[in-house]
């Protein structure tokens, strides 16, 4: 085919320019298609649909509070009833997609897709028993709250949160790329990045939420409160022969119950925060933190002032 003949209304000399830069796009050795090339026509998973899937499911645990308004007592098993129904099938289309993510597409990956979808489902009134106690938790821990209705509706700690255990529990069935999908809307929105591997425990905080970034390997246990600008990161990679960090490796903080961690404080590496610590804010923390232990800086007196 002729590059140049799709280029209408475009000057000889800058179509022919155009061509030289489609041949060489085209070159074999740079192209990189989803699933290798293989079944180009296998849909790759929508942003728009997974969207659709995290609003249902906050219709699902909080019902009444996001999608239409005016659910009763009377009619809450009619809502419920369609909100599973498009919530299953959204799932089921956009698993299978995942499941065809960077492998050669199947008919079986339609059938473990909706078992998948299924399983999911069945979740969700424990998803939905954990995210009240989230909810409670955070309420009762500020005192700016006046309501944990109003944390439901409004917080983003929370947003993030429900985004974090619906993708945490599509990862753990072994669902590819949609759980990453679905807390990089939550980053996007709330400016908090939760990764869909951590493992966090009930009644968990975060407290405004900005600047919140949680690794894959993190674990959090019960009763943890943390505040913006926190980081739960990897101090150093374990490299391959190429130099490459090696995957899956563990390599990001544990973090035991009834712990609080103030704002912007960075905890590197697989290190160990006992039960009932609490570390002040604007501290870079790469060793373990004994149960009962506080850590805040050293001086109380190091601010510069200077005088106009």
């Amino acid at each position: 085919m002729d590059n140049k003949a799709s280029f209408r209304g475009v000057a000889q000399g800058c179509a022919d320019e155009i061509a030289a830069v489609v041949t060489r796009l085209m070159e074999h050795s740079a192209v990189r298609l989803p699933h290798d090339g293989a079944g180009a026509s296998a849909p790759l998973p929508d942003h728009e649909e997974v969207g659709k899937i995290i609003a249902l499911g906050r219709r699902l645990i909080f019902p009444g509070f996001f999608g239409k308004s005016g659910v009763s007592p009377a009619n809450l098993s009619y809502y419920t009833g369609i909100a599973v129904e498009e919530m299953f099938n959204s799932l089921r289309s956009q698993i299978a997609a995942g499941l065809a993510f960077g492998e050669s597409p199947a008919n079986s990956l339609c059938d473990r897709a909706e078992v998948l979808a299924l399983e999911f489902l069945q979740s969700l009134p424990d998803m939905r028993r954990v995210l009240l106690a989230d909810a409670w938790a955070t309420y009762f821990g500020d005192p700016a709250a006046t309501s944990a209705d109003e944390v439901i509706f409004c917080y983003p700690g929370l947003r993030a949160t429900v985004n974090y255990r619906i993708a945490h529990r599509l990862a753990m069935l072994g669902v590819p790329v949609i759980p990453r999908m679905i807390t990089e809307q939550a980053h996007r929105d709330t400016g908090i990045d939760i990764h869909p591997g951590a493992v966090i425990g009930e009644r968990f905080v975060i407290d405004h939420g900005t600047g919140v970034v949680i690794g894959a390997t993190s674990i959090i246990g019960d009763n943890v409160k943390i505040y913006q600008g926190v980081t739960l990161g990897a101090r150093s990679f374990d490299r391959d022969e190429f130099d490459n960090p090696v995957k899956g490796v563990p390599r990001h903080p544990v973090i035991g119950n009834n712990v609080v961690i103030y704002s912007n404080t960075t905890v590197l590496g697989r290190i160990n925060v006992g039960d009932g610590a609490v570390i002040g804010g604007n501290l870079w923390v790469t060793e373990d933190v004994a149960p009962g232990e506080k850590l805040v800086q050293a001086r109380h007196d190091n601010i510069l002032r200077f005088k106009q």
